[in-house]
């Protein structure tokens, strides 16, 4: 098991601890690396800034998780500068705590892992060469991996495993090549409205794919079943169904965590990281020595602790000496929209089953993850297909106003809500499509803003290239023809260029040049000889799907990495 922060005897002030492997970060870029090397036998420390959540500490208490921001920092201690740039090119400077804005995730062991929604979709052979194949698009830095997908495929296949990813192999034109035939878990079970969905899709000539999930849907791996409360995006899993990193890896290797611990800077020579300085909860001061340093802090985090490292040898932040950390900063493209099933237009039968609790909707098109526009290959991306979240707090909120806009209350109110619980529901999708990386996009450290560890702050400097929304427009307008065919009400959707927190990556891109990327093709900083990053600040574009698979799968390639080296020692 792996031990947390009172487990094992704190280190004390002064005191320099002295490990093989120190990771800087416990989500889905560091845990996998703490899994492996501290599986294989060396000593693993792993610095966790937030605190160790576990399954009986996750409830579903609304007002903690939405409302309260339970698993996250406090704005008026730690916030981020967001400068936002719009059309005609001016720029307005938000301070996220008297803005309310922030791109904070799950601040604890397993990071925002654990607050997922666990859904799974492999990125694309072509994901991995977006430049040779769709070609230069004017303003976005658009660059070839320097890894391919057959090289990340089997780590693709070990996190299937390990992590536990349920589902069903779709057969379609773009589905990417597998070297197992089958998900090794079986698929969730879904809400019968599914039928209509893929009905529906059939006479549209689409592809209905059941979604893959993260989720267990019975006992395994030496974790419980899901037990289908619906209550997954922003809670914690109360039975470790989902595959959070926390429940998947931490809990089943020896590496050391160290929780509420704040890694301010490290410190390095010309050549190597010497060692990582962080605070305690109680602001004491400590030091680790180690032979290997990773840093999976997230990607606006990992780009501001490399920044604040500065020192003779890298005078702009640690490892950019060539000014690339913190740049080409990507989220995901697309937005969501939905529809509202009302009992009106549903025979008995079919209201019985569109209001069957707990159970999934899990359905997913990629019928134009690539589509083709005046005569030229575009990129497209994935629409996904999920029930309204079960929040009640959230629901009943959106029913405030009639259908003139007016604010309602008393007993029009409570009439409203209770028809649109009882008698509907809303079936909503999300688009993914790449974010493409620019010029304008990237994280800095503020010269002035410190966080109460008197750290500069991280500025997320936003912007969205045009083409993105282009896309994100084309994929929403065919998720609509779905809901219109399913008979749906009140159809809506939102494409924009407001970046979705819990899906950030790049600022420290991998390449085979070291004069335009940060980190070589094993996430190795091009200038430091042991330092390591392993979250989703690699990653130069990010496909168009969510991130987490592909972050767990890099980081299992990373670990094999790091073995070789540690074994050759």
């Amino acid at each position: 098991m792996a031990r947390a922060y009172g487990r094992f005897p704190p280190p004390y002030k002064g005191v320099c601890v002295k490990v093989d492997v120190c990771i800087i970060g416990s989500g889905a870029g560091g845990s996998p690396i703490a899994y492996e090397l501290s599986n294989a036998g060396f000593s693993v420390l792993v610095l966790e800034k937030g605190k160790n959540f576990t399954e009986k500490d996750f409830s579903k208490d609304e007002l903690a998780v939405s409302r309260r921001e339970l698993f996250t920092p406090s704005l008026q201690e730690e916030q981020h500068v967001i400068n936002q740039k719009f059309k005609d090119g001016t720029i307005e400077r938000y301070e996220g705590a008297e803005y309310n804005w922030n791109f904070w995730n799950g601040s604890m062991v397993g990071g925002s892992s654990n607050l997922m929604s666990g859904y799974f979709h492999r990125m694309k052979p072509d994901d991995f060469r977006l430049l040779s194949v769709y070609g230069a698009i004017e303003g976005a830095n658009i660059v070839d991996w320097p890894l391919s997908y057959g090289e990340l495929e089997p780590y693709y296949k070990k996190v299937e495993k390990i992590i536990g990813v349920s589902g069903v192999v779709a057969r379609h034109k773009f589905a990417e090549p597998r070297s197992s035939p089958e998900f090794p878990f079986s698929a969730l079970e879904v809400n019968a409205a599914t039928k209509w969905f893929d009905k529906a899709c059939s006479k549209l000539g689409f592809h209905s794919i059941q979604t893959p999930r993260a989720v267990l849907p019975y006992d395994a791996l030496g974790r419980s079943g899901c037990s289908y409360s619906n209550f997954c995006g922003s809670y914690g899993c109360a039975t470790g169904a989902k595959g959070s990193a926390r429940a998947a890896l931490l809990q089943k290797c020896s590496a050391k965590i160290i929780t509420e611990a704040f890694v301010y800077r490290l410190e390095s020579d010309v050549k190597r990281v010497k060692k990582a300085h962080y605070y305690d909860k109680d602001m004491n001061s400590h030091e680790v020595e180690a032979k290997i340093f990773v840093v999976a802090a997230q990607a606006i985090e990992t780009s501001r602790l490399l920044l604040n490292s500065k020192n003779e040898y890298f005078k702009n932040g640690l490892a950019n000496n060539n000014g690339q950390v913190g740049k080409n900063l990507i989220f995901s493209g697309g937005g969501s929209g939905e529809g509202r099933l009302r009992f009106e237009n549903l025979s008995e039968s079919e209201q019985k089953e569109l209001m069957q609790a707990g159970l999934f909707f899990n359905r997913s098109l990629q019928d134009w993850y690539e589509y083709n526009e005046e005569g030229r290959k575009l990129k497209g991306g994935t629409i996904d297909f999920l029930f309204e979240h079960a929040n009640a707090v959230s629901r009943a909120s959106r029913e405030f106003y009639n259908e003139q806009g007016n604010i309602i209350w008393g007993d029009e109110l409570k009439n409203k809500i209770f028809k649109n619980f009882t008698t509907s529901r809303v079936l909503s999708f999300e688009v993914f499509n790449d974010w493409l990386p620019t010029d304008e996009c990237f994280v800095s450290a503020d010269e002035k803003l410190k966080d109460k560890y008197g750290v500069n702050v991280g500025v997320i400097n936003l912007w969205g290239h045009p083409q993105d929304l282009k896309v994100g427009e084309h994929l929403a307008k065919e998720a609509v023809k779905v809901l219109e065919k399913m008979g749906a009400e009140e159809i809506s959707y939102s494409i924009s260029a407001s970046p979705p927190p819990n899906l950030v990556a790049g600022g420290c891109r991998f390449g085979e040049n070291p004069k335009t990327s940060v980190l070589d093709k094993n996430c190795k900083a091009h200038e430091l000889e042991n330092l390591y990053v392993s979250d989703a600040s690699f990653m130069p574009t990010g496909g168009s799907v969510p991130y987490t698979w592909t972050i767990y799968a890099n980081a299992f390639r990373v670990a094999d990495k790091l073995l070789e080296i540690l074994r050759k020692a």
